[in-house]
This record gives structure tokens, sequence and C-alpha cells, in this order.
């Protein structure tokens, strides 16, 4: 394909982690040709943070020479709270090593060309939309359902921001007022309740309280009641552990009252759910969307698909790329 001086043909996605940084060339059609990762120092200084980035760019641009000699377009998806609007990281908890930190302005300053940075599921959901499970919808609510939980929200295709840009993080949503105390201080969100930490919390809590149960899980984590994680409850639930479904099945109620919750407020056209526990959750999407009805309010509830996510290890370097989708050719920039 003819290079033009106006568009470049790849846009390089770029996803900073607590531990690693990955960057890819990823094309207008949302596939991701080349990628690389280098180990991101969160505690180091902020010059090191931000070495950590130039460096997994400068390999992934190594790897392609032909890509330093076109226009450069790079989007980033760093963990939040962060400023999309003006490309400053302000104070994630995982990456200490930036407070207030223009990450945008200093790779531009390296590279030329555009810089555009957002928290990782807003991304994620937006290359969802563009590319992947989401692809044909206008309204549509992501969650990435990992250790713990993020969410992105696409309004006519757009991101939902907010105000700030400190909107959609679902994941702290309550819905439980007794339940445990979260990450983020408050009390019961759906993060400290269906996340893979959590799930993997209650199964431990429920062994040790009733050993008479004999429960699989104990044997398949080799008698360590700490190594119990949410895919050793997945695995003793397959194999018919009453202890281990009980589990998952508190964790589908859980999930369905939240997306009721998200039903009734946003009415979105689809909900798309990645992340490692939502791909282990696949094929049991439908005892959520059973649940759903006695949830929400929305007659029309179960109309709504839940889908499993198109992008999975990789979905920070699809979501950072879509951030540029605009510049890519054959993309009409969105109003």
């Amino acid at each position: 394909m003819q290079k033009t001086e106006k568009s470049p043909e790849l846009v390089i996605g770029v996803d900073v982690g607590g531990t690693k940084v990955a960057a890819g060339l990823v094309d207008r059609r949302g596939e991701i040709h080349e990628h690389t990762r280098v180990l991101m120092n969160p505690s180091g200084s902020a010059a090191q943070g931000l070495a950590a980035v130039t460096a997994a760019i400068d390999s992934l641009l190594e790897s392609t020479p032909h890509a330093r000699n076109s226009k450069l377009c790079i989007g980033i998806c760093a963990p939040g709270p962060l400023d999309p609007h003006v490309g400053i990281v302000l104070n994630p908890p995982n990456l200490p090593c930036w407070r207030n930190f223009p990450l945008a302005a200093e790779i531009s300053r390296h590279y030329g060309g555009s810089v555009k940075i957002d928290n990782d599921a807003n991304a994620a959901a937006l290359a969802e939309g563009l590319w992947g499970a989401g692809r044909g919808y206008k309204n549509l609510f992501y969650t990435c359902i990992g250790t713990g939980i993020g969410t992105g929200i696409l309004l006519d295709g757009k991101i939902f921001h907010g105000r700030t840009g400190a909107a959609g993080e679902g994941g702290h949503v309550t819905i439980d007022f007794n339940g445990p105390v979260c990450g983020c201080g408050k009390r019961g969100c759906i993060e400290a309740l269906a996340s893979g930490t959590a799930i993997a919390n209650r199964a431990r809590a429920l062994v040790a309280c009733r050993p008479e149960a004999n429960s699989a899980m104990l044997s398949l984590a080799h008698g360590d009641l700490n190594g119990i994680s949410s895919e050793i409850v997945n695995k003793a639930h397959t194999k018919g552990d009453f202890l281990a479904s009980e589990i998952l099945h508190s964790t589908f109620d859980y999930l369905a009252i939240w997306l009721g919750n998200v039903i009734d407020l946003l009415e979105p056209d689809v909900i798309i759910l990645g992340g490692g526990v939502a791909a282990m959750l696949t094929p049991l999407f439908g005892e959520i969307q059973k649940r759903l009805p006695a949830w929400c309010i929305n007659s029309r509830c179960l109309e709504i698909p839940l889908l499993p996510a198109h992008y999975g290890a990789n979905a920070g370097i699809a979501g950072g790329a879509a951030l540029c989708c605009d510049l890519l050719p054959g993309r009409k920039p969105k109003g």
C-alpha cells in the first residue's frame, strides 16, 4: 500500500502497566503486525518510567524501520487517574513514578507527530467498538474483569469522559454497602465482589470455614489455601465441586445486579466483557444474563447481548492504536 504524506499506514499502540510496557504497530483494520514489551520500574524516577516507554517504542521501530520513515501517531493506554484532554498522568496507584506527569508532551517531544493518551478500559472499549466485538454498535459498555474491574463507555461511538475525564469508573460502583472494603476505600464495589481477586478471597474463606466439604479447590492448589485462585475455582466448578459452584453462582448474582444497574442507567446496545476472568467465564455468560430481569426494570434487557471481547492480552496495544484511528487512511475523523 502506497504511503501518503497526510496519513500513516500504521499507528503505534502502547500499553503501560505496572510491570511492563508493550507496544505494537496496528493497521486500519485493527490488526497488530509487530509487537514488543519491556520491563517497567513503577517505583523508580519519572525519567526511568519514561525511558521504559521510549525503549518499547524504539525496539518496535528498530524491528520495522519503514515505520520510522512515516508520520508517527502514538496512542498510549496508561493507568488512571489521568487527564486525556491534556495528556497528563495524575496519580496512578500502581505507577508511583508518575505524579502529574505530562506523558503525551514528553513522547511528542521525543518522536514528534501526534500523541494521545487515555486509560486502558476507555481505550479498549474504543478498540472493541471500532474493530472488535462491538463493531456496528453505537452505544457500548465495556468491562475488563481480571485482577480488578475496569470499564469504558462509548456513546455514539465516542468515549464518554465526563466533565474532567474521570467518568467511567464502573468497577467502583457500590452494590453492597455492607460488603468488603475495596482497594479504592469504598465498601461493596463490584471490584471487591466479582474480580479475580475477590473470587479467590471468597473461595479461600469458604474452604477454610468448611473443611468437612473436602473441596477440590484445596487439592487443585496442592493443599495450599493461599494458592486458591479464580482459575482454580473455575476448574473445581467444572469437576462438580459444590463450594466452587457456590462461589461462582454468587459471582453471577453480583455481576447481574451490577449490569442490571448499568442497563437501567445507560441501556447500551451491547455489553462486552473482557479480561482474564471474563474469558474464563465466557461459556457461563448465559448464567449472568438469565438473572438480569430480576435486577433490571428495563423489560427489554434480554435483548442486549453480552459478548466476549475480541482482544485478549493485546487489548492495551489495540486500545492505544484506536485512540489514533482517525489518522489512518480510509477513516474519517469523527466530529
